[in-house]
């Protein structure tokens, strides 16, 4: 039976999700063999109709922010031009909630995007024109620099191919290009990689650096049974890295298979007082490392779906958050995201 809503009239900016289409991989693909193959035949399409659906499931969902998976790239054309046609097909969506054709919902009213910063300075140009064709909705980028050695971690498809990506030199030079920009960066990166971005964040302190997925806990592989032996390692690097005012935290991606929790692809599905006795460890040690105005709630959907549906993730959240004053629950649901983000409801 689906859980009651709590709180249902708390606004929600979802900071975190993506969109997709991938009917035509599922028949390419093995028997699951690692997490993301189930993320795909769990929820092989989510387009504009499922998004907005779970937006208009129970929680006062006001906005969304749209973050790069690969979707609709270009099929021709310059390989660095081709994810310019993910930012033109989210601006399609958010055109359409601009509209109203949603009521009240403004999905994809952010965009965050995907150029190849390793192309170095001349990525300028590129990120000129995710802006115009996006009408201004472009507000950053990902570059993923996932990477763990061993293969069981990430599965072959979604593993970075080297180590230290964040600290390449060809990579700063396009990176420095964002806070000309005034554009964001989202970094996508592994527990035992964050010294990566603590000297990235360092290196740029006027660009606005998002760690997603609370800096990814790891309990599968090598770490099967180590991640908590291991959340000393990763406070202690967290709280370094907020040392650096321009980075703030997406409290989420704890759904995802890499960290092992007892939740993730559990049948029957747990329950949000499970997911949020799970997670509050993570969640409330980057609050208190980086303060309610640099941290937001994300559902990471669909991906998150491996483990709950939208309601129920969000449920999770506001348990964890129960003990937060009014103005500290507006912050981490709404506030946080729409400073940094640039949302104007």
């Amino acid at each position: 039976m689906p859980e009651a809503i709590l709180e249902p009239d708390l606004p929600i900016i979802d900071p975190h999700h993506h969109l997709w289409d991938r009917a035509a991989l599922l028949s390419q693909l093995p028997p699951p063999a690692h997490g993301f193959d189930h993320v795909l035949r769990r929820r092989p399409r989510y387009m504009a109709d499922e998004l907005v659906a779970d937006m208009k499931s129970g929680h006062n969902v006001r906005a969304t922010v749209f973050v790069d998976c690969g979707a609709m790239y270009r099929l021709d054309g310059p390989q660095e031009l081709k994810s310019l046609g993910e930012t033109e097909f989210v601006n399609g969506v958010a055109a359409m909630g601009a509209s109203g054709q949603f009521g009240d919902a403004r999905p994809c009213a952010s965009i965050v995007g995907n150029v190849a910063l390793g192309l170095g300075a001349r990525v300028g140009d590129i990120l000129d024109q995710h802006v115009t064709i996006s009408g201004g909705r472009f507000k950053g980028l990902r570059n993923s620099a996932s990477y763990d050695p061993d293969p069981d971690v990430l599965g072959a498809r979604w593993r970075a191919m080297t180590p230290g990506i964040y600290l390449g030199k060809e990579f700063r030079e396009g990176f420095a290009q964002l806070g000309k920009r005034n554009l964001s960066f989202d970094a996508w990166m592994l527990e035992p990689q964050l010294p990566d971005l603590i000297d990235l964040a360092r290196a740029f302190p006027d660009t606005r650096i998002m760690l997603d997925h609370v800096g990814t806990p790891l309990g599968i592989g090598t770490y099967k049974g180590k991640r908590e032996e291991r959340f000393a390692t990763w406070r202690k690097n967290m709280s370094e890295l907020a040392k650096s005012e321009n980075v703030f935290v997406k409290l989420g991606g704890l759904a995802m298979p890499f960290c092992g929790f007892d939740s993730c692809l559990a049948e029957p599905a747990a329950a949000s007082a499970q997911l949020a006795k799970e997670w509050k460890p993570y969640i409330e040690a980057s609050i208190e490392a980086f303060g309610v105005n640099r941290c937001m709630f994300e559902s990471n959907f669909p991906v998150d779906a491996v483990t709950c549906d939208y309601p129920t993730l969000w449920n999770a959240f506001k348990r964890i958050a129960a003990g937060y004053s009014a103005s500290e629950k507006t912050a981490l649901f709404s506030q946080t995201a729409a400073n940094f983000y640039r949302i104007t409801l």
